[in-house]
């Protein structure tokens, strides 16, 4: 019997999402909307880093609700390189088809309570924190956990591998691009100057023990 490989087994959780999110589209409570997440996200919201899917607990409502309309709309997740973006929005599209139903699920998430994230066993943290506090801080907070009024999301909880690769998007133009996606042309702006891969782990390792300090 052949063993399922990462990208079967990934497949098969975006199935379990559209297939949960087709159930409960019509669900009266966030528990139920939030079934169609919980296949990918985890049932408390912590994440799952092996399906490439970022823990959303305790985030800002307003970014997941920004995150999921633009999945919606098309804003992103539509780049032919953002691979896990395009799964999103598959699974999303079966489920938020309404402002309220979307509105619901943002406030749940939101209420979840946030998770933390062990660093890194090595990384630079001077490196880190003058490279993070120099050119991330003043937006996303000394600690990293994100200002609601500058529309920056929390970072201390998401894993090191999804940090990466939004650093990444955004570097290269995979993702804040869209003439309509206001908040990530400002990040577009800013992720070149961490172009180093070295530079960008010690900035998510200084990001991981900030927030760990909570």
């Amino acid at each position: 019997m052949r063993r399922r490989g990462p990208t079967t087994r990934l497949l098969a959780a975006v199935y379990l999402c559209v297939a949960a999110a087709t159930t409960t589209a019509s669900a009266a409570s966030p528990q139920q909307l939030y079934a169609a997440c919980a296949a990918c996200h985890g049932t408390r919201g912590e994440g799952n880093p092996g399906l490439n899917a970022p823990a959303i607990a305790g985030q800002h409502a307003s970014y997941v609700k920004r995150q999921l309309e633009n999945f919606r709309s098309g804003v992103r997740g539509s780049h032919q390189a953002d691979v896990y973006g395009a799964q999103m929005r598959a699974a999303n599209l079966a489920v938020l088809r309404d402002d309220a139903t979307l509105d619901a699920l943002a406030r749940y998430v939101a209420a979840l309570p946030p998770t933390t994230v062990k660093p890194a066993a090595k990384f630079d943290a001077r490196n880190g924190n003058n490279l993070y506090q120099g050119k991330c801080g003043a937006c996303h907070g000394g600690r990293a956990e994100g200002n609601e009024a500058l529309a920056a999301p929390r970072l201390s909880a998401l894993d090191a591998a999804y940090l990466t690769r939004q650093l990444k998007h955004f570097r290269d133009g995979v993702r804040g691009k869209h003439p309509q996606d206001k908040y990530g042309r400002q990040m577009s702006l800013m992720a070149p100057l961490l172009a180093a891969d070295r530079d960008i782990a010690d900035v998510i390792g200084y990001i991981h023990a900030a927030g760990s300090t909570r």
